[in-house]
């Protein structure tokens, strides 16, 4: 009857009505039928309404399969005809992600995109990320539950690192002394220990680069002032100096991820009291203070000194002198950031609790050994919470059941992913698991799954977007108005016991994050423009504020800030940071500087760090706020712009459209 029929492409091929046929079958196959006869039949009815409909003009795959639903509902077949819709609906979406990864590659190979400042624009960064765009694309339409990629594609949710959705895991705080010690294997045979500092230093800027090639989040030393100790007992302030200068450049500089990125590195210290740590403490923030070798600001790692009392926090206290030059070093360079061991969920654990940039605090274990080492996030994904605020049109009962379902919605699929990573083996991850980096991996062979020792990591829900969820569920943010920052605490308090009640039903880490948003920030306020218009404060315009911060143009004192903000500490289990913002780097008023720090600590902070503008002249050298395209002393526009864009340092030409917005309204706090 037909010869040629048009493909969605404009390509016409040759007819076959044994695809309809065998569609129909399958259609029915699936709702319990299996009447070959039958489908036979509804095929000729097909081919009657097409002969009829285009009087032997070429028809569509699309006509066809329109064609299709509307005999087998006329015909009394509507399971039939629902399953085959559904089927249909499935390979829709299929080839538009086919489309759509193929347009996602045409951008790339032009220039990669700015979700993670971290990734250049080389060509292993293009390769890079072209892997990536392809694997997202498998896991939202091969191995993801429907109802939860679905959630991520509109936007309800956001799976973060979605692209090693099944390859590994987020990070690890690293055991370094343990390695120093014993030696490892990185791939091509056996490194021992070392016997001096630079020795160390060497290699721990060489752990810390394999264990980047095994995961895609952060690396961290949880110990490094306690856990370098021994290898510099012997050394000269001038050789612990060299040796922690090394360290800072081979950071700045060793790519990992096929060339694509350094890694994203955290050194925790402070609060080690011998001799020798006292001296790594010292020479690694004099290091970093320096620069690298023309003076630049460094961008990693990211140092973080932690505060306690009784070791460094008071005059008196042995490390007090170390706590004033970590002031000086921050007030200069944006790092170190500041951990606070006496706040009240980090104290119970005296000065063992460390941080990775603001993405990940691991402690508590409901698992086995509350302890840092050895332990990181597995997964964490971030919930759209201003959307949920949007849609419940200022009722608080429709906004919490709301909340309570997309936050059931997300833990399910957490746990989807958890047992997804579960199945890898030693080999899949092959420094981090191979080499004991992981708690418990020491005890497994080349072949065994991770299963038995991932559960001692933590599984995240995020969220972001506090203020403007309530400016459209109260019409104040609340850094206006003490009834706006009851109901923020209130909210966020609920999370964090949805969560904890989902860590007791299934055994596991559930843990509240505060995400710290990069290329999210614009993507959930785009969509929910494009959905609901523009709603003044909330989606006009181009990021929402990240986790619980007073929205960063809000006009308001740091001691202020800094207690609104730190009641939010103690719910995020799983991660947080708050900022003070300066217009210029303190480092004349260093006082005011520890002042600030002092009343963190009282306000229960759990981490923050100072913000502030860090200009280079490339040309010249120039250190300051240049806010002029060119330099002040040379007069070329070759400047190198340094700002922290989440919980790490970037260079301003790698932030990303919303990330860029954010900045230029970012206020100082007076």
């Amino acid at each position: 009857m037909f010869t040629k029929i048009r493909k969605r492409d404009g390509r016409e091929v040759e007819f076959d009505e044994g695809n309809i046929t065998e569609a129909i079958f399958k259609a029915a196959k699936a709702v319990g039928g299996a009447d070959k006869q039958l489908a036979i039949e509804l095929t000729l009815d097909v081919l009657k309404y097409l002969k009829q409909k285009h009087s032997g003009k070429l028809f569509s795959v699309e006509d066809v399969q329109d064609t299709v639903e509307k005999i087998l509902i006329e015909k009394g077949h509507a399971k039939t005809a629902k399953a085959y819709i559904l089927h249909r609906d499935k390979r829709t979406r299929i080839r538009d992600a086919k489309s759509d990864l193929m347009d996602a590659v045409a951008d790339i190979l032009i220039e990669t995109n700015r979700e993670n400042a971290n990734v250049s624009n080389s060509p292993s960064a293009k390769m890079l990320q072209i892997a990536s765009a392809a694997s997202k694309a498998y896991y939202l339409n091969r191995l993801i539950p429907e109802n939860m990629s679905t959630a991520h594609v509109r936007g309800d949710i956001h799976i973060h690192d979605l692209d090693f959705y099944g390859k590994t895991l987020t990070c690890v705080q690293i055991p370094l002394g343990k390695l120093l010690k014993s030696g490892f294997n990185n791939g091509h045979g056996y490194i021992r220990a070392p016997k001096r500092p630079a020795s160390a230093t060497a290699l721990a800027a060489i752990i810390l680069q394999s264990s980047q090639n095994d995961m895609h989040g952060g690396q961290s030393f949880a110990f490094f002032d306690r856990d370098m100790a021994p290898f510099m007992t012997k050394a000269s302030d001038e050789e612990v100096y060299q040796a922690m200068e090394a360290l800072i450049y081979n950071l700045n500089s060793m790519h990992s991820r096929a060339g694509a990125q350094v890694p994203f590195s955290s050194l925790n210290i402070g609060t080690e009291t011998s001799a020798a740590g006292r001296l790594i403490t010292k020479n690694v923030l004099l290091a970093y203070e320096r620069g690298l070798g023309r003076g630049e600001n460094p961008i990693f790692p990211n140092i973080i000194f932690r505060i306690k009392e009784g070791i460094n926090l008071n005059p008196g206290d042995l490390n007090y002198d170390l706590f004033k030059l970590a002031i000086r070093v921050a007030s200069q360079r944006l790092n170190p950031t500041f951990s606070f061991m006496d706040s009240s969920f980090n104290k119970p654990y005296g000065d063992q609790v460390s941080y990775m940039g603001c993405r990940t605090r691991v402690m508590s274990n409901i698992c086995g050994p509350e302890v840092t080492d050895g332990r990181g996030n597995l997964s964490f994904t971030t919930i759209n919470l201003p959307r949920l605020a949007i849609k419940a049109e200022r009722d608080l009962m429709k906004f919490y059941q709301s909340l309570s379902d997309l936050i059931d919605l997300t833990c399910d699929q957490l746990l989807h992913r958890y047992q997804v990573q579960a199945m890898l083996r030693v080999k899949d991850m092959p420094f981090l698991m191979g080499q004991g980096l992981y708690m418990g991996s020491e005890n497994l062979s080349f072949n065994d799954t991770i299963a038995d020792i991932i559960k001692n990591g933590t599984l995240s829900v995020g969220f972001i977007g506090l203020a403007e969820t309530l400016l459209a569920l109260t019409g104040n943010h609340h850094g206006e108005n003490e009834e706006s920052q009851a109901l923020g605490e209130e909210i966020v308090a609920f999370m964090r016991n949805k969560l904890d009640k989902a860590a007791e039903r299934h055994g596991l880490n559930f843990t509240l994050l505060a995400t710290p948003a990069e290329g999210l920030s614009g993507r959930f306020v785009k969509m929910d423009r494009r959905e609901y218009g523009i709603i003044p404060g909330v989606t006009d315009k181009d990021y929402y504020t990240n986790s619980f911060h007073v929205p960063v143009n809000y006009p308001i004192g740091a001691y202020d800030k800094i207690r609104l903000e730190g009641i939010y500490h103690k719910y995020t289990n799983a991660g947080h940071i708050s900022y003070v913002e300066f217009d210029a780097p303190p480092v004349n008023n260093l006082t005011a500087v520890e002042d600030i720090l002092r009343y963190m600590s009282k306000c229960d902070i759990g981490y923050a760090g100072v913000n502030f503008p860090v200009d280079f002249c490339e040309s010249c050298g120039y250190l300051g706020v240049i806010d002029a395209e060119s330099c002040p002393s040379c007069n070329t526009s070759s400047i190198r712009r340094v700002r922290r864009i989440t919980g790490y340092l970037s260079t301003l030409e790698r932030f990303n459209d919303a990330k860029c917005t954010e900045l230029k309204e970012r206020v100082a706090h007076s």
